[in-house]
């Protein structure tokens, strides 16, 4: 029996090691500068709260750590959409004031390398601006250093929760210099193909709730207007 005991105490220590050495790995690069940071083209910036509660809808399979919201709303428990999540959230300007609506699905992604720095999901927005048009954005998200820097801190405190301040991109493709691809689909934006970067602000996190104080922002890089296209819009 305390062979038994031995065994199953060096099994569950080596896998804290393990976990602990993975999170904590020196050789997986943390990349928080955007491209879009530095560009001399004008950008939209939009802003949302990443707290499921704050959204308009937000769903789920409901056997995750962040509850679908409103209670009733149906979940995506089915085998095809089960690690699948949906949310639609109002949207604001720089100003914060309300200017949209976003609809985004996220599911996590079998290209996911954690030994590699690789937490990744595969998204798609449809942002809606009254007066200005539609876009979509297709995108790869890397969760690498949020999970590092947020979410293992929450589980290792005694009060399994984690407070602080995060800022950090998410977006890591399908670009080559790991932006968002943005397609116009009405409006203003109709036809242009544009470049785009999430962020998340973290600064209260819960191991059994999830977000508890975050915001979300996509900034878009708007295309140049040549002089002729802006004489015929004057």
């Amino acid at each position: 029996m305390k062979y038994l005991i031995s065994l199953v105490l060096g099994l569950v220590v080596g896998a804290v090691i393990f976990a602990t050495g993975v999170i904590l790995n020196p050789f997986v690069e943390s990349r928080n500068l955007s491209p879009i940071s530095v560009t001399d083209s004008q950008t939209l910036t939009l802003s949302y709260s990443a707290v499921a509660a704050n959204s308009i809808v937000h769903t789920n399979n409901g056997e995750s750590r962040i509850l679908p919201h409103p209670e009733k709303v149906l979940q995506l428990w089915e085998a095809p959409i089960r690690q699948t999540s949906a949310v639609a959230s109002l949207l604001h300007d720089a100003r914060n004031q309300p200017v949209g609506l976003g609809i985004k699905f996220s599911s996590t992604s079998e290209r996911t390398r954690l030994l590699n720095g690789e937490a990744l999901v595969d998204s798609v927005w449809y942002v809606y601006l009254p007066g200005r048009g539609g876009f979509f954005v297709e995108q790869s998200e890397n969760y690498w250093t949020y999970v590092r820097d947020v979410v293992f801190p929450a589980y290792r405190s005694a009060s399994n929760a984690w407070k602080g301040s995060w800022l950090g991109n998410v977006t890591a493709g399908p670009g080559a210099l790991g932006t968002a691809r943005v397609t116009g689909g009405s409006g203003e934006f109709q036809g242009n193909i544009m470049p785009a970067v999430e962020s998340l602000i973290v600064r209260a996190w819960s191991a059994k709730t999830g977000p508890v104080a975050a915001d979300g922002r996509l900034t878009i890089e708007l295309p140049s207007i040549n002089p002729e296209e802006q004489s015929a819009q004057d």
